[in-house]
């Protein structure tokens, strides 16, 4: 499932190809897909224009320049693709056509994302139970967030209303790099080991994006290259074990990893 950084590219995408352009058709996909009312999407859209772009963790909100935002998830399989042909992707749920020709689709295959409309972000926040972005948090809170939380440290950090962005993937990464079991109690970090994983965190994400932005591999010192069961972790200490923690598939190292 797309993640912070996943979105974070997506947004990069539309800003560079899509702003600032009248919309002139709207095509919708399946039902299931628009979480407003769906015959809202056309009125609100068409002759519309989106003007800027933000992120609050896993989704993506786009400023119309009439009032509202319109907001995408991308599930498991979401992704936006702009075009200047005709042709549209049979996987389109929502295909915006411009003034100029050219056009933006939200593809979904297997129809796991969804779409919004809302008129504010702080609503749209509330309303889904959305904590802090994880790039908009401070070492200060970060700590303050910690300071009465309990339970297995991944699976607080894989709590949207906790902190948003985080998944399963890159939660498994900061962790690797911060040395800290995925089944450690929360309650059980120092806060020198807390510190340690916000600035992990931070640098997990910000190479993570500049990966999927430049089109570069992910270093070869990280986990995820190497996130196979029985693989040579990348610091040759020992090797990828696969758990279940809340749920899900999780990947460490036991050697670099000591449960607390």
């Amino acid at each position: 499932m797309p993640e912070l950084p996943e979105v974070a590219y997506q947004k990069i995408y539309i800003d560079s190809t899509s702003l600032h352009k009248k919309i002139v058709d709207v095509q919708l996909g399946a039902d299931k897909i628009f979480q407003s009312p769906k015959k809202d999407f056309k009125e609100v859209l068409l002759g519309n224009e989106v003007v800027g772009s933000h992120q609050i963790g896993k989704y993506l909100l786009l400023k119309l320049e009439q009032n509202d935002y319109l907001v995408i998830h991308f599930g498991m399989t979401g992704k936006m693709d702009y075009f200047n042909h005709d042709e549209i992707h049979k996987h389109a749920q929502l295909t915006l056509s411009f003034e100029d020709g050219s056009k933006l689709s939200f593809i979904c295959p297997r129809k796991f994302g969804k779409l919004f409309l809302t008129g504010s972000l702080e609503d749209f926040r509330k309303q889904q139970k959305l904590g802090p972005h994880a790039t908009e948090v401070s070492e200060e809170q970060f700590l303050e967030l910690f300071e009465k939380k309990k339970g297995s440290v991944k699976t607080a950090l894989m709590d949207q209303s906790f902190i948003a962005g985080l998944g399963n993937l890159y939660v498994d990464e900061m962790l690797f790099h911060s040395g800290i079991h995925p089944k450690s109690k929360a309650e059980n970090l120092s806060k020198k080991e807390i510190s340690k994983m916000y600035r992990d965190m931070m640098d997990v994400l910000d190479t993570v994006t500049r990966c999927k932005t430049e089109g570069t591999k992910i270093p070869d010192t990280y986990l995820q290259p190497h996130r196979i069961k029985g693989e040579v972790c990348p610091n040759g200490k020992g090797k990828v074990e696969m758990i279940k923690v809340g749920g899900r598939s999780t990947y460490f190292c036991p050697e670099c990893q000591k449960e607390k």
